[in-house]
């Protein structure tokens, strides 16, 4: 394996000497804990020693509670684990906390969008900001419990309102606008917010999308919606009239000069609704408590990210569909800037995002792996051509990195920058899997499992497996695991969401391997893994081989049941000028059976004009093996980003004689 995983990246002087990571060793050992050999050491004390670890993570972080916990952990059930009891504190202070002890001239948010201004705001007017729209909000009769749904875009003005909604003590809960009415309505229609804070357009790819027919559907159909709020981002279209719309200018004026109340309350009082995919039905509402996001937050983005403060400058290219929105806007509770940017990732052409970290001098860039696989695919050099000098850690998610995605990485952007692909999910708002400043970046491996996290991989038997695929499990409860889901209220949906299949044992749904030297390599879904012959075979095994071939620009593996059996079906989306002949199939196959092995060799190759995806990035798998399972409904279309990819799949297939 050491082989096959070869030492792409080293820690440096600066992160043995000056990462958080090592900071926080030498400040335990400064308290008598430690000292740990290696990072493995420390991990088996904070899985250990939950109390004594999470104390530590609130305490180098600085978190505040009006009133403190009586002790991190009062429950260690799973589900049921209650963090911080007895605490009293506001989830918005803390982000603003450095607003508070005085740091108002630092630059708090950049923000740029597609055909708007860039807009950049110092922490003292984000404070004021978010103190005059709070004030409003107030006016309008919002409480604490009370929702406000956000039908926004990545720009400075969501912060605000997930701010104010937060301080006082309501709670947020964000969809992207390019979603459609039905699935907008999928989502909130089951919060029943009281307060909608929406923008009338919004630009892409060279286009822009007008919004005022939609905000004025759901202010009709939200039947418990006393008012809604509407940031003009097209200058140029129409605001929805009557007094149940306010202009966010108007808004604002209107709370001018007042400040935010920053509510204290249980640190288990739900902060975020998150929603799952909803592809094969309404999405599951997730409610995260406000205390036990922060605490988590705290830990993977100082920690694990390297997040240190002022003079770091962080960007995740994100919608406020995706739980990487909530996970970024955390980033303020070190004092660090914000940078923030909506739009097309490829406008005006795919080097732009490398182009911003570099104006930015950003020290924190996060994108997606799928972002990462098309730069590859584009053959662009941006460590060459750009100034990226600033840059320390560049973040991955949504779906496993392919090796070969490191190896562009590290040739073409810059052999000093962490790149660390993480891995968890909206379930938790956070990390199970995830980077470390003071490990090595293997090929094709996530570096650890982070801090307070138990996390192995579990046979069918529920026994942990020594270097072994299996069930991506965690053993010990996490502050970010959901408080529950909303009209849940005897939690059965919430139980048989992570713990129906190992009782007592959060089973997270991916197939993964953990390596002997401490990595981990998630091979897909565990409900979309395949299963030919009985032998389990994840699908980023098989996209691993497929999506390096020069011809194929992208691809999607699913099973097809065959008289007992399960057949490997491979869709491929070719480049333009190319075609599925004898020659490009046996190419592939022979790839798959030399690289994977015969039984990931697909027994049927379908060539398609696009591959579906959810509109947070992450492929559809599930769709597709339900439609070849002989399920007639579609699904959840308002889910997907392209639901049009599905019908035409459909089509193919039926072309193939592999549906009727």
């Amino acid at each position: 394996m050491n082989e096959s995983n070869p030492v792409l990246w080293e820690p440096g002087q600066q992160q043995l000497e000056h990462s958080q990571m090592a900071s926080y060793q030498r400040w335990l050992e400064q308290r008598g804990i430690g000292p740990f050999p290696d990072y493995q050491a420390l991990h088996a004390w904070s899985i250990s020693d939950l109390e004594a670890f999470w104390q530590s993570v609130w305490d180098f972080a600085g978190l505040h509670a009006d009133t403190l916990p009586e002790r991190m952990l009062g429950s260690v059930d799973m589900p049921g684990a209650r963090w911080l009891p007895g605490a009293r504190l506001n989830f918005a202070r803390n982000l603003l906390k450095h607003a508070l002890e005085g740091d108002l001239e630092q630059e708090a948010v950049v923000a740029y969008a597609e055909g708007r201004q860039v807009v950049r705001r110092s922490y003292g007017e984000l404070l004021a900001d978010v103190g005059a729209l709070e004030a409003f909000l107030r006016s309008r009769g919002l409480q604490a419990g009370d929702r406000v749904a956000g039908l926004v875009c990545n720009s400075y003005e969501t912060l605000v309102a997930m701010l104010a909604t937060t301080s006082l003590g309501a709670v947020w809960s964000s969809a992207s606008p390019d979603f459609g009415s039905e699935a907008t309505l999928d989502r909130f229609g089951q919060i029943e917010p009281k307060v909608l804070i929406a923008v009338n357009g919004y630009g892409y790819g060279g286009k822009t999308f007008e919004r005022r027919e939609q905000i004025e559907r759901l202010s009709s159909q939200l039947p418990e919606l006393a008012h809604t709020i509407v940031i003009r981002h097209l200058e140029n279209a129409p605001l929805p009239e009557g007094d149940r719309f306010t202009a966010w200018d108007d808004a604002l004026a209107a709370g001018q000069g007042q400040t935010p109340s920053f509510t204290p309350l249980p640190a288990d009082h739900p902060v975020y609704i998150l929603y799952s995919s909803g592809t094969t039905g309404k999405p599951k509402c997730i409610v995260h408590g406000a205390g036990n996001i922060l605490l988590n937050h705290a830990k993977e983005l100082m920690l694990h990210g390297d997040v240190a403060g002022a003079g770091d400058r962080f960007l995740y290219f994100t919608t406020c569909g995706w739980m990487m929105w909530n996970w970024q806007a955390s980033v303020l509770l070190t004092g660090a800037t914000l940078i923030v940017y909506d739009g097309s990732p490829a406008q005006p052409d795919a080097g732009m995002l490398w182009r911003l970290t570099a104006d930015e001098k950003l020290t924190h860039f996060g994108t997606s792996a799928r972002f990462l696989a098309s730069c590859r695919k584009l053959g662009l050099t941006p460590g060459r051509d750009l100034d990226l000098s600033r840059l320390r850690v560049v973040f991955s998610t949504g779906s496993p990195l392919l090796p070969e995605d490191y190896d562009w990485f590290y040739d073409n952007v810059s052999r000093d920058v962490l790149l660390g692909s993480i891995a968890g999910g909206t379930d938790i708002c956070g990390c199970f899997v995830g980077s470390n400043p003071l490990l090595p970046v293997r090929r094709g491996e996530i570096q650890c499992a982070m801090l307070g996290v138990d996390a192995v991989a579990f046979g069918e038997d529920g026994q942990a497996l020594v270097h072994d695929r299996g069930e991506l499990v965690c053993r010990k409860p996490l502050p970010s695991m959901p408080v529950g889901f909303w009209n849940d209220e005897d939690g059965s949906r919430y139980r048989d969401a992570y713990f129906e299949t190992f009782p007592g044992v959060w089973a997270h749904g991916d197939f993964v391997r953990f390596t002997e030297h401490g990595g981990a390599i998630i091979y897909g879904r565990s409900d979309a893994t395949l299963n030919p012959g009985g032998v389990r075979i994840g699908t980023a095994e098989i996209y691993r081989q497929v999506e390096t071939i020069d011809e194929i620009k992208d691809s999607l593996v699913v099973g097809r049941p065959v008289e007992g059996d399960v057949e490997v079906v491979l869709l491929v989306m070719l480049k333009e000028g190319t075609t599925l002949d004898q020659s490009l199939s046996r190419t592939i196959k022979d790839r798959i059976r030399r690289n994977a092995s015969p039984r990931h060799v697909p027994s049927r190759i379908v060539a398609v004009d696009d591959i579906p995806y959810t509109r947070s990035g992450k492929k559809v798998e599930i769709a597709v093996a339900r439609m070849l399972q002989g399920e007639t409904r579609a699904g959840n279309l308002g889910a997907l980003g392209n639901p049009e990819s599905l019908d035409a799949i459909r089509h193919r297939l039926q072309e193939a004689k592999l549906l009727p």
